[in-house]
This record gives C-alpha cells, structure tokens and sequence, in this order.
C-alpha cells in the first residue's frame, strides 16, 4: 500500500475498507508515514499518537474479519483538535498550563469516533484554550499553511484544518467559538462545519465559551463532512445544551446535493458581510460562485441584516467573558501546572498568580483580563449586558432573513491567508478576520465553509452557506451542489492545485 491513498477521500477509503480491499492498519500507516514526512514543516500536530492508532486500526480489522456490520467510516483514520478530551492520550489545549495531562475519560465526540472504529492519529494543534485565528498563539510552536508555509492556515482550528489539506488526515474535528473551524477551512482549501448549537455534545470539551462554543468536522469534501457529522452528531443526557431530536438526513441531502438541481432555492447574499474590508480577489471567486449556484436554479437576492455589523463587538465581550470564568479553573491547586512564587509565603493566592502568569500566553491573559472588567461590578450591564442585548437582535436579523429565503452565503473570510506574524502586533486587525462567521455561533446557527476558488494571489477563498437552526441538511445540500458544479469547472478539487509539498 502507497501513500496514494492517503489522497482519496474519506468516503473513498472507507468503501475500499469496506470491500476489503484495503486495512485499517494499511490506511492509518499510510497516514502516519505522510505525517512523519511533512510535520516538520507544518507543525500541524502537538502529539502523534502512532501506537495507539495502530491498536485501534487492526482491532478494527479484527472486527471486519468477524463479519460484525460496522459504521460507514470505519477504518478511516482522524485526527482530533487538542482541545477535545481524549482518555489516555496528552490533552493540552495547546497551553503549558495542561502539559502533561492525561486526561482519565473521552469526550462524548472521541467515544463515538472510537466505538465506529476510526483511528485517532492525534492531536492538532490550535491557538492557546482557542484563543486566536491563526495558530500563532499556541504554546507548541506555530502552524504552517499547506498552500505557503510562510502563512497561517487560520484559527484557533488550524492544526485540524493543515492536516487535512496536507494530507496528513482524512477526516479531522475542530471546534468553532466564533469561525475557528470555517475560517481555516477557507484559508487552507478544505471543508469545515459548525453544526446547529447543541447538535453536536460539548462533553468534554475544554470550555472557552460554553454558550458559543460547538464541534463539528474537518474534510476535504461536504460528503465527508455529512459522514462525520452523522458519526459524531446527536443527543448527549451529558449535555445539558445538548438538542433532544434526531438529526437531519444530512449524508442523503449531501448526494442529492451532488445531483446538481438547485431549482427553487432561494439563497440570500449577506449585504453586510461584504464591500469594504474584502479582498478583490475574495469578492470575484464568491461572485464566480453566485453565478454559478445561479445556473443550477437557485435564485438570487440581496437580504440586509442590519446588526450584522454589532457581531463584533458583541462577540468580543461575551466571548471573554465566558472565557474569564471558563478559565479560573486552571489555578494550579488541582490538576495541570502548579507554579510557587520564588520568594514570600506560599499561600493560595499566590500560587495561583504564579501558576496563571507562567502557564497561560499573552492572549489568553488579554481576554481574562477584559471578560474580568467586562463581568465586574459596575460594568457588567454597560459591557455584558448590552453585549447580549445586541445578540438578540442577531438572532432576530437570521429569523427574519429566513423567512425570505432558505439559505444565507457569504465569502468566509475577508481575505486569504495572511503570512505568519503578520497581525501579531495588532490584536484588533486578527479579530477583524472572524467579522463573517461569528454572527452564526451569537445565534447558533449551522454553517459550512467549502473552497470556491483561488485569489488573485493564488491562495484559497472559502464560500460560506449559513442555515436555519436544525436546518444542518440544507448546508450539505447546497454545499454538495456547489462543489460538484465548481469540481466540473476546474476539472477535479481545489487542492489538487494547491503546491505539493516536500517530503524529508
């Protein structure tokens, strides 16, 4: 077995699994050797869990031998963002405040990925806690950009979304506070999901903002991100968020997508989350795009949300906020770093200053910091308050926009992937990239990024769809039909342009 597999899709290797034309263990060393390769030049992995893996994939192996009728992706390797807890392997959250934790259960997501027999290659890196939109902010080192390895394949997910692309995973799960799974998607040519809030379980996510917070997959194609979202989807009593229905049909409404017919869908273009700020060659592939989603039969129209605007700000409070009392766990009195002070008497207080100023980086002190002043007295209905105020008319701007049409779309990103360092300084200018995916999670809305294109400096540009709550079927419809209608004009994806990368 070649490492050509590991270029087929995650559908694909699953059917070869299936008919036993190939192994698991054949598929996960074909993936491992890809990912000792190249991982020097992305970094896209804080662990490799290679041994692991193996076990997982021949006792996979053994279970097809026994004739046992297994789920649809079985045998497929994936790889898991480092902020999903994982029993027996090193859970970080890319911070040295959790280095060395082991932690001693699964998360909901992990239990259902290893209960169909997927591999779990590892962890992906990730911004510090998911803090950021680049992967600059990770205590590891920084993630490349398989496309330019002077860029930042976007954040917090960019771990998740490198490896992907890069062909060091199939499959991958991230998480989406604020576009952390969509914006990389769109940076790196690779497809990314926010599920409908509570349609995937939190347990066992490290909380940065449990009511913003939501995982969802990372693929190379929306039929692959249909198949995890099913396999990883669905009511969890654990979760108290968690959504007690079943879900959507979404791998059927992905292959019915595929079909091409888009007669009678009404899709509306975003007036807010475009114009100024928006890179040219952003604007020209998402128009491209329109058009062509226009000659499938969909029908095109403009639909202002005026608060759009707002989701910043508003995101931007509440986001650290939560993240402020999210975080105060990590004190160093009862699991992960403990750091006394050097000098004078070692009290709690103290020990818990010493441990948060060496464990946690610069970003995640900026947001404690401001959720802190945000949450204080005095400020708290100035700040928070309003902020959630501001949410609710989010909400209100999506239910109104959907009873105009049945889908909204917008470029993910304003531009494409900017070079390593570059907004480093300038905190304010890294924030401005989520400005089009964070009204989705103020309102809990599914959405999917899928590449549509280059920019006129060759790099990706991801293409946005955004449905109603539990409407998660109409993404993988209307996503699937873009990407084959988009595959027949380029004659195969949009990674099979992107530069190969070489190998050690």
């Amino acid at each position: 077995m070649t490492n050509d597999v590991t270029r087929l899709s995650a559908a694909e290797q699953a059917e070869l699994f299936a008919h036993g034309e190939v192994s698991s263990a054949e598929l996960t060393s074909a993936h491992l050797a890809r990912i000792e390769a190249v991982e020097s030049k992305l970094n896209a992995f804080i662990e490799v869990s290679g041994e692991q893996a193996l076990a997982e994939a021949h006792a996979i192996d053994a279970r097809r031998a026994a004739g046992e009728e297994l789920a649809p992706l079985a045998g497929v390797p994936i790889a898991v963002k480092d902020i999903v807890v994982t029993k027996g392997i090193q859970t970080t959250a890319a911070s040295k405040i959790l280095e060395g934790w082991i932690p001693p259960y699964d998360a909901t997501i992990v239990e259902r990925i290893k209960a169909a027999g997927l591999p779990i290659l590892g962890k992906t890196n990730l911004d510090e806690f998911a803090m950021g939109s680049s992967t600059e902010h990770s205590a590891y080192g920084n993630t490349a950009n398989p496309w330019d390895l002077e860029r930042i394949p976007g954040g917090s997910g960019g771990g998740s979304a490198a490896a992907v692309g890069a062909y060091e995973a199939p499959l991958a799960i991230g998480t989406d506070t604020g576009g952390s799974i969509r914006q990389p998607a769109s940076v790196t040519g690779t497809v990314g999901v926010k599920p409908t809030y509570g349609g995937v379980s939190r347990y066992g996510l490290i909380a940065m903002a449990s009511s913003l917070d939501q995982a969802g997959p990372v693929t190379r194609t929306v039929l692959d991100s249909a198949l995890l979202h099913e396999l990883i989807g669905g009511y969890d009593d654990r979760d108290s968020t968690s959504i007690n229905e079943p879900l959507p049909a979404l791998v059927e409404a992905a292959r019915q997508g595929a079909a091409g017919d888009l007669s009678g869908l009404r899709v509306g273009v975003v007036t807010e989350l475009s114009g100024d700020g928006y890179q040219s060659g952003v604007s020209a592939s998402f128009n491209e795009a329109l058009d062509l989603l226009r000659g499938a039969g969909a029908q095109i129209e403009e639909i202002s949300c005026p608060n759009f605007p707002l989701a910043l700000s508003a995101y931007y409070l509440i986001m650290p906020s939560e993240a402020s009392s999210n975080l105060a766990k990590f004190d160093g009195m009862r699991f992960g770093l403990r750091v006394e002070p050097e000098d004078g008497p070692v009290t709690a207080e103290r020990v818990m200053a010493a441990t948060r100023g060496a464990g946690f980086g610069d970003e995640v002190k900026r947001r404690v910091i401001l959720g802190t002043y945000a949450l204080s007295a005095g400020y708290y209905d100035a700040y928070y308050g309003s902020a959630q105020k501001v949410r609710t008319l989010i909400q209100r701007d999506f239910l109104a926009a959907f009873e105009k049409v049945d889908v909204l779309v917008s470029p993910t990103a304003p531009t494409t992937a900017f070079k390593l360092g570059e907004k480093l300084d300038d905190p304010l200018a890294m924030y401005l990239n989520d400005v089009a995916t964070i009204p989705a999670n103020l309102a809990g809305v599914p959405g999917i990024s899928l590449p549509s294109g280059l920019s006129d400096d060759g790099l990706p540009v991801g293409f946005q769809i955004l449905a109603p709550v539990k409407a998660d079927d109409r993404l993988y419809r209307v996503g699937a039909a873009l990407e084959k209608l988009l595959e027949d004009k380029w004659g195969g994806t949009l990674l099979a342009q992107a530069p190969e990368l070489e190998v050690l």
